[in-house]
């Protein structure tokens, strides 16, 4: 099972930046523009309500976060979401890679 650590950080910044209370964190296998599903993007998107059809809701040190359980075979199993104060960006990485060293924050 896939496994996601959330830095201080990036805890902060996300808190920061959600324009509601209600809604729910995401890890978005972001494909528009890119035409095909293996050339995807990780994205953070901010949303009201789960996909009831394809999204699960993990635990993380800090907060739970919504994955689209079918694209969860393009992550490693176990990732960091942090947030690079020098790059005003989030990052994605795991231990073997940087997944996503630009990561958006959208509020859908």
């Amino acid at each position: 099972m896939m496994e996601i650590t959330i830095t201080s950080a990036a805890a902060e910044k996300i808190r920061a930046m959600q324009n509601r209370e209600d809604g729910f964190l995401k890890l978005k296998w972001d494909t528009e523009g890119n035409g095909c599903v293996l050339n995807g993007i990780p994205t953070l998107w901010y949303v009201d309500a789960p996909d009831e059809d394809h999204d699960v809701l993990l635990k993380t040190n800090d907060m739970s976060i919504l994955v689209e359980k079918p694209k969860m075979v393009f992550y490693d199993e176990n990732v960091k979401i942090d947030y690079s104060t020098e790059a005003g960006m989030f990052q994605l990485k795991s231990p073997n890679q940087i997944l996503n060293g630009r990561m958006a924050f959208r509020n859908k």
